[in-house]
């Protein structure tokens, strides 16, 4: 993606060596020198009014924005997604039809990771993807695996802290990440994929995408449905292990990343074919699990996958910093003939991600280039810092009697759904199959195989070693809650280290 600007150069570099006069000020002056300083004499000491010196160095002391809290450390690339199937049974949405055609930008993330850490620490990936679409930017925000470690917003800063680094010695301890999920047993889900092989994922373009939420599609007769989104790699999926990847930790702590751009700019462009799980609007209310529980899957007996098209990642960014550092993706991000449904984390997230983004980018972070859509944009925000786009001398109030459009729809909306009762803090009522430990159970004993549950026992049991007793005690029972065999073996391991 180029976004030019008229007074920047970007010029390739010729080859025959610098060029005297070559810099200017950000004035747009010619820039005296970019190597030596203003100073009275030789040995003397510097100026204050050596603009050039002072803009250098204030410059610098402002290059990073603060870095996302999660999500941190990650990397991506734009390419286009097509629309290869119908799909307008279930929705309207103007990038979902047959034939269409979208510039997409994914980014790929770990969770727990700063900026430095290693692509290969035993994590959550992030799986991020914005369709460019020609009815506005839609943001699909979600991980390599369907489910997650929490239910309710409310524990979200508390899990990501018990992930980070302890307040005195600034280190990252298993025994709060570990006191933190067997408090939360429901964690079981999430917990039995990171500790097995998908925790380790070979690169990017060999791991699967899930929104993980339940999101809403509209069709174009006013037909409400939730569908979950499921993006599986075309290179098929591809993990490795805790040897290689501590290995990998050492000698390139930024192997996913180099792995992707590498890949595109030689040529192999990673696809996905992107699926969806439907599920009926009447059918929510009565699932045997809470669909919105984003800690639960649907099974696919109940609800099979449906594809939709392809996402083909096919060209690197020009400028890590201007166009995924400061890309800013929200599920508050939707378009005609989408929407969110009652998932309590996702409702959470609509409001939290475009506030963390106005935090750490600025007010007006969907003025970059970017974040903003494809299309002509009326909206009624104003001002602020850093303001760039502008409606010249339009009216900035609504209602006005001047020509500029604005929108008084009432009624019922489109992508909307019922909600009744008293207000309550509780996440979900309990349906006939709810519970935290029955389909963490069912991946570990009907998905991974005998080598693979194998291996998962030895990744926990490895870190029990950095636990105190008590919390040891609860993950042998946390580990046993989910399977028998597990748990039992888990523990044997570690009490013969």
């Amino acid at each position: 993606m180029t976004h030019s600007h008229p007074g920047y150069v970007n010029a390739e570099h010729s080859g025959s060596g610098p060029v005297p006069t070559g810099s200017t000020t950000s004035n747009g002056a010619p820039n005296d020198s970019d190597r030596n300083s203003l100073s009275v004499g030789a040995d003397g000491p510097l100026l204050l009014h050596d603009v050039a010196l002072i803009e250098s160095l204030a410059s610098f002391d402002r290059e990073k924005v603060p870095e996302r809290l999660p999500h941190a450390k990650g990397s991506g690339a734009f390419g286009v997604f097509e629309a290869t199937e119908d799909v307008s049974a279930w929705t309207k949405a103007a990038a979902f039809q047959q034939g269409a055609s979208s510039e997409v930008l994914t980014r790929f993330s770990t969770v727990a990771g700063e900026q430095g850490s290693p692509d290969t620490w035993r994590d959550v990936r992030g799986f991020a993807v914005r369709l460019y679409t020609d009815e506005g930017n839609l943001d699909v925000v979600g991980n390599n695996t369907p489910v997650f470690f929490v239910r309710d917003p409310m524990k979200f800063p508390n899990f990501i802290r018990s992930q980070r680094r302890t307040p005195d010695s600034g280190l990252r301890d298993p025994n709060m990440q570990w006191d933190f999920w067997t408090a939360n047993p429901e964690s079981s889900h999430q917990v039995s994929y990171l500790m097995g092989d998908r925790g380790l994922p070979l690169n990017w373009r060999h791991m699967n995408g899930y929104s993980s939420h339940t999101y809403m599609w509209v069709n174009a007769e006013g037909e409400r449905f939730f569908v979950k989104y499921h993006w599986h790699s075309d290179q098929g999926v591809e993990n490795i292990g805790n040897d290689q990847a501590a290995e990998l930790a050492g000698a390139d702590a930024d192997y996913h990343r180099r792995d992707l751009f590498e890949a595109i700019d030689r040529g192999e462009h990673p696809s996905w074919t992107l699926s969806v799980q439907v599920m009926p609007y009447e059918e929510a209310k009565t699932y045997r699990y809470n669909p919105f529980d984003l800690t639960k899957v649907w099974p696919h007996s109940d609800y099979p996958l449906h594809k939709v098209g392809r996402m083909t990642l096919n060209r690197n960014p020009e400028n890590w910093f201007a166009q995924i550092e400061q890309v800013a993706f929200s599920p508050s991000n939707q378009v005609p003939g989408t929407g969110v449904s009652p998932d309590k984390m996702l409702l959470a997230r609509v409001f939290s991600y475009p506030d963390a983004q106005r935090h750490r980018i600025g007010a007006n972070f969907t003025h970059l280039p970017v974040n903003q859509p494809k299309v002509q944009v009326n909206a009624y925000q104003f001002d602020g810092p850093m303001a760039y786009l502008h409606s010249g001398s339009q009216p900035t109030y609504v209602t006005n009697s001047y020509g500029r459009p604005w929108s008084d729809r009432t009624g019922p909306v489109e992508n909307g759904w019922e909600a009744d009762g008293a207000l309550v803090r509780q996440a979900y009522d309990l349906r006939a199959d709810d519970d935290d430990f029955g389909q963490a159970g069912s991946l570990v004993r009907d998905v991974f195989d005998d080598a693979a549950r194998e291996r998962l026992a030895q990744t926990v049991a490895g870190m029990m070693g950095q636990c105190d007793p008590q919390i040891r005690t609860r993950v042998y029972e946390y580990w046993t809650n989910i399977d028998a065999g597990v748990g039992a073996r888990i523990e044997e391991i570690a009490t013969s280290a």
